[in-house]
């Protein structure tokens, strides 16, 4: 790995122009819309484990169309009373994964909702157990050209909005401060966040790590590592595709969804990272805020020497202290 982006100094500075749809809003304030016609229904079912410490609950609520969408939710145990909630979503490929590997929130004393990502699962980890209904046009293997032809049939279209219901259903959750969630991603798990914070106007805070799914444009131009790289096969055999697909893609831009975003922010980026450029990191945290809360707070973390793993435990530690400063 080597420095291949632009230099710091003006990566601090960096606000390019992003291709942004009119009907940006109208489009997520209808998938929303539609999205909620369907009952806000949450079943929980005991996780098939024993924690001294932690209770995990089995969780299934309902997503985009409402698709079943599975999650954990756990708590300290023996807390009676409303706790602030932590939600969080997986990078790219993995799922849900073991009870037993969503418990340090808990163990800090929040309750924790952590959501499964439709079809994924298979990638790393210890895998996923939500199906994605949905088919899709012809694409490149993986989920980045799932549906790419049209906004309305892009994956990442069911996906935001199981992410935006995640919040809700957490909210809805007996033991949670529904006033006090913050929204928690890394990676595919980062650029979900984004999204999370421009369409949901009242989170208590937003965690992105090394974003993933930011200045498409950009991306493409810088990386051919996937799952961009998805993109760039799926051009390299649809020659005439281009603008159609940046069109769709313009909907899910993080960069599109930072600028609507009014919760306090915590980010990262690793100026080594091939996978998710940190100049398109730095696109969304400069124009985080900037259409509806111009003087919020954010931070920026930089690893000058990390790849696409950024901070890893020691950004961990960061959240923790964020997450801290926001529930006390």
């Amino acid at each position: 790995m080597a420095l291949f982006d632009l230099p710091q100094h003006e990566l601090e500075s960096y606000r390019p122009e992003v291709r942004e749809p009119a009907d940006f809003d109208a489009f997520w304030g209808e998938t929303l819309e539609r999205t909620r016609g369907h009952e806000l229904s949450v079943a929980l079912a005991p996780a098939p484990i024993t924690l001294a410490g932690v209770e995990i609950q089995d969780v299934t609520y309902p997503g985009f169309g409402g698709h079943p969408i599975k999650a954990w939710y756990a708590r300290p145990a023996g807390v009676d009373g409303p706790l602030p909630c932590v939600v969080e979503v997986n990078g790219y490929g993995g799922g849900r994964g073991l009870p037993i590997e969503r418990t340090m929130w808990a163990a800090a004393g929040y309750a924790y909702f952590y959501m499964d990502t439709r079809g994924q699962g298979a990638g790393w980890g210890n895998g996923g157990d939500t199906a994605d209904p949905v088919g899709s046009t012809p694409s490149t293997p993986g989920f980045m050209t799932r549906g790419i032809t049209d906004p309305f049939d892009y994956y990442y279209r069911r996906v935001f909005t199981d992410a935006v219901r995640a919040v809700e259903s957490a909210r809805s959750l007996p033991g949670v401060d529904a006033e006090r969630v913050a929204f928690v991603g890394g990676s595919q798990g980062g650029g979900i966040a984004l999204a999370v914070a421009g369409l949901v106007p009242d989170l208590a805070g937003v965690v992105a790590d090394v974003p993933f799914l930011c200045h498409f444009e950009r991306s493409l131009e810088l990386t051919n590592e996937f799952p961009y790289g998805e993109v760039v096969k799926y051009l390299s055999i649809f020659r005439g595709e281009r603008e159609r697909t940046l069109d769709t893609l313009a909907y899910f831009d993080g960069v599109n969804h930072a600028k609507r975003a009014t919760a306090p922010t915590l980010m990262s980026v690793a100026l080594m990272d091939m996978v998710c450029p940190p100049s398109t990191g730095y696109a969304a945290f400069n124009w985080y805020g900037d259409r509806s809360a111009p003087d919020v707070r954010k931070e920026m973390v930089v690893y000058p020497y990390n790849g696409h793993e950024g901070g890893h435990a020691h950004q961990t530690t960061r959240q923790l202290e964020f997450v801290q400063s926001l529930f006390g």
